[in-house]
Protein backbone atom coordinates (compact mmCIF):
# COMPACT_ATOMS: atom_id res chain seq x y z
CA UNK A 1 0.00 0.00 0.00
CA UNK A 2 1.48 3.80 -0.83
CA UNK A 3 1.98 6.01 1.57
CA UNK A 4 -0.21 9.07 2.07
CA UNK A 5 0.86 12.40 1.46
CA UNK A 6 -1.12 15.01 3.66
CA UNK A 7 -1.23 18.97 3.23
CA UNK A 8 -1.40 20.79 6.25
CA UNK A 9 -1.90 24.60 5.62
CA UNK A 10 -3.24 27.93 6.27
CA UNK A 11 -4.68 30.02 4.23
CA UNK A 12 -7.01 33.41 4.30
CA UNK A 13 -11.25 32.89 3.96
CA UNK A 14 -10.61 34.48 0.03
CA UNK A 15 -7.81 31.05 -0.23
CA UNK A 16 -4.44 32.67 -0.21
CA UNK A 17 -1.46 30.83 2.26
CA UNK A 18 0.60 34.28 1.60
CA UNK A 19 1.09 37.76 0.96
CA UNK A 20 2.10 38.24 -2.70
CA UNK A 21 5.96 39.20 -1.16
CA UNK A 22 6.08 35.63 0.88
CA UNK A 23 4.64 37.27 3.96
CA UNK A 24 2.86 35.45 6.84
CA UNK A 25 2.97 37.78 9.70
CA UNK A 26 -0.84 38.07 9.49
CA UNK A 27 -0.94 33.71 10.00
CA UNK A 28 1.57 34.18 12.65
CA UNK A 29 -0.81 36.67 14.48
CA UNK A 30 -4.10 34.77 14.51
CA UNK A 31 -5.89 33.96 17.69
CA UNK A 32 -5.19 30.11 17.90
CA UNK A 33 -5.66 27.82 20.21
CA UNK A 34 -2.50 25.79 21.34
CA UNK A 35 -0.73 24.67 18.29
CA UNK A 36 -4.04 24.57 16.42
CA UNK A 37 -3.57 20.71 15.70
CA UNK A 38 0.04 20.96 14.27
CA UNK A 39 1.19 18.35 17.06
CA UNK A 40 -1.76 15.84 16.40
CA UNK A 41 -0.70 16.24 12.00
CA UNK A 42 2.95 16.02 13.14
CA UNK A 43 3.08 12.52 15.46
CA UNK A 44 1.68 10.85 12.01
CA UNK A 45 4.50 11.59 9.44
CA UNK A 46 8.12 10.73 8.85
CA UNK A 47 8.66 12.61 5.75
CA UNK A 48 8.14 15.83 4.65
CA UNK A 49 9.08 17.55 1.04
CA UNK A 50 8.92 21.59 0.55
CA UNK A 51 10.36 23.85 -2.70
CA UNK A 52 13.54 25.54 -1.75
CA UNK A 53 11.76 28.90 -1.33
CA UNK A 54 9.52 27.39 1.54
CA UNK A 55 13.25 26.26 3.32
CA UNK A 56 14.64 29.60 2.20
CA UNK A 57 11.75 30.78 4.74
CA UNK A 58 12.09 28.74 7.53
CA UNK A 59 15.80 28.45 7.45
CA UNK A 60 15.24 32.89 7.87
CA UNK A 61 12.45 33.06 10.32
CA UNK A 62 12.92 30.30 13.18
CA UNK A 63 15.48 30.15 15.62
CA UNK A 64 16.39 26.48 15.27
CA UNK A 65 15.25 23.66 12.05
CA UNK A 66 11.82 22.78 12.93
CA UNK A 67 11.97 19.27 11.67
CA UNK A 68 15.34 17.29 13.19
CA UNK A 69 13.65 14.01 13.48
CA UNK A 70 12.27 14.08 9.99
CA UNK A 71 13.33 13.36 6.88
CA UNK A 72 13.03 16.34 4.75
CA UNK A 73 13.66 16.53 1.02
CA UNK A 74 13.75 20.28 -0.67
CA UNK A 75 13.12 20.36 -4.42
CA UNK A 76 15.51 23.22 -5.96
CA UNK A 77 17.17 23.68 -9.52
CA UNK A 78 20.32 25.88 -7.73
CA UNK A 79 20.59 24.25 -4.06
CA UNK A 80 23.85 21.76 -4.50
CA UNK A 81 25.60 22.49 -1.06
CA UNK A 82 24.95 19.83 2.20
CA UNK A 83 22.65 20.74 5.00
CA UNK A 84 22.49 18.63 8.16
CA UNK A 85 18.78 18.40 7.89
CA UNK A 86 17.42 18.31 4.75
CA UNK A 87 18.41 16.24 1.80
CA UNK A 88 18.59 18.79 -1.75
CA UNK A 89 16.37 17.14 -4.75
CA UNK A 90 17.43 17.80 -8.38
CA UNK A 91 15.03 15.24 -9.42
CA UNK A 92 11.53 15.71 -11.21
CA UNK A 93 9.20 16.09 -8.45
CA UNK A 94 6.81 13.96 -9.35
CA UNK A 95 8.55 10.94 -10.51
CA UNK A 96 10.63 11.51 -6.96
CA UNK A 97 7.51 11.74 -4.70
CA UNK A 98 5.97 8.28 -6.58
CA UNK A 99 9.15 6.43 -5.93
CA UNK A 100 8.90 7.86 -2.40
CA UNK A 101 4.98 6.63 -2.05
CA UNK A 102 5.96 3.26 -2.47
CA UNK A 103 8.43 2.93 0.33
CA UNK A 104 7.98 1.77 3.28
CA UNK A 105 7.00 4.47 6.24
CA UNK A 106 4.49 6.65 7.50
CA UNK A 107 2.94 9.79 5.98
CA UNK A 108 4.60 12.24 4.16
CA UNK A 109 3.75 15.73 4.87
CA UNK A 110 3.78 18.41 1.60
CA UNK A 111 4.44 21.64 3.39
CA UNK A 112 4.70 23.91 0.47
CA UNK A 113 5.28 25.85 -1.47
CA UNK A 114 2.92 26.77 -4.16
CA UNK A 115 4.56 26.07 -7.56
CA UNK A 116 5.02 22.07 -5.25
CA UNK A 117 1.78 22.25 -4.32
CA UNK A 118 0.12 22.72 -7.74
CA UNK A 119 2.64 19.73 -9.81
CA UNK A 120 1.19 17.37 -7.08
CA UNK A 121 -1.88 18.43 -7.58
CA UNK A 122 -2.43 18.39 -11.06
CA UNK A 123 -0.54 14.41 -10.91
CA UNK A 124 -3.59 14.09 -7.80
CA UNK A 125 -0.86 12.81 -5.39
CA UNK A 126 -2.35 14.30 -2.41
CA UNK A 127 -4.33 12.09 -0.20
CA UNK A 128 -4.94 14.09 2.67
CA UNK A 129 -6.33 17.88 3.42
CA UNK A 130 -5.91 19.89 6.60
CA UNK A 131 -6.51 23.16 5.54
CA UNK A 132 -7.39 25.71 8.80
CA UNK A 133 -8.63 28.95 7.42
CA UNK A 134 -8.28 32.01 9.45
CA UNK A 135 -10.40 35.32 9.94
CA UNK A 136 -8.58 37.09 7.17
CA UNK A 137 -9.65 38.32 3.52
CA UNK A 138 -5.84 39.12 2.00
CA UNK A 139 -7.28 40.39 -1.47
CA UNK A 140 -4.24 39.05 -3.12
CA UNK A 141 -1.43 37.09 -2.64
CA UNK A 142 -0.52 33.26 -3.39
CA UNK A 143 -3.08 31.37 -3.90
CA UNK A 144 -3.47 27.67 -2.14
CA UNK A 145 -5.08 26.61 -5.70
CA UNK A 146 -4.19 27.50 -9.08
CA UNK A 147 -5.74 27.16 -12.31
CA UNK A 148 -6.60 24.99 -13.81
CA UNK A 149 -6.59 21.97 -11.91
CA UNK A 150 -8.12 18.91 -12.06
CA UNK A 151 -11.27 17.72 -10.25
CA UNK A 152 -11.30 16.03 -7.29
CA UNK A 153 -13.93 14.65 -4.81
CA UNK A 154 -13.04 14.80 -1.52
CA UNK A 155 -14.59 13.37 1.79
CA UNK A 156 -15.24 15.37 4.89
CA UNK A 157 -13.47 13.88 7.93
CA UNK A 158 -13.33 16.47 10.74
CA UNK A 159 -13.66 19.76 11.24
CA UNK A 160 -12.31 21.79 14.73
CA UNK A 161 -12.20 25.13 15.61
CA UNK A 162 -9.00 26.89 17.11
CA UNK A 163 -9.82 30.13 18.41
CA UNK A 164 -10.59 32.62 15.76
CA UNK A 165 -9.51 29.29 12.85
CA UNK A 166 -12.04 26.71 11.68
CA UNK A 167 -9.76 23.84 10.00
CA UNK A 168 -11.21 21.13 8.01
CA UNK A 169 -10.00 17.72 7.39
CA UNK A 170 -10.40 15.78 4.08
CA UNK A 171 -9.25 12.76 2.21
CA UNK A 172 -9.28 12.46 -1.37
CA UNK A 173 -11.64 9.58 -2.87
CA UNK A 174 -9.72 7.53 -5.13
CA UNK A 175 -11.39 6.02 -8.32
CA UNK A 176 -11.41 2.65 -7.95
Amino acid sequence: MAREIVVFIGMSLDGFIAKENDDLQWLEETEGEGDNGYTDMYQTIDTIIMGKRTYDYVIEHIDSFPYPDKKCYVFTTSQTEEDEHVEFVQEDVVSFTKKLKQQQGAKIWMVGGADLLDAFLQEQLIDEWIITITPHLLGSGIPLFKQPRPFEDLKLLETKRYGQMVQMHYQVRKEA
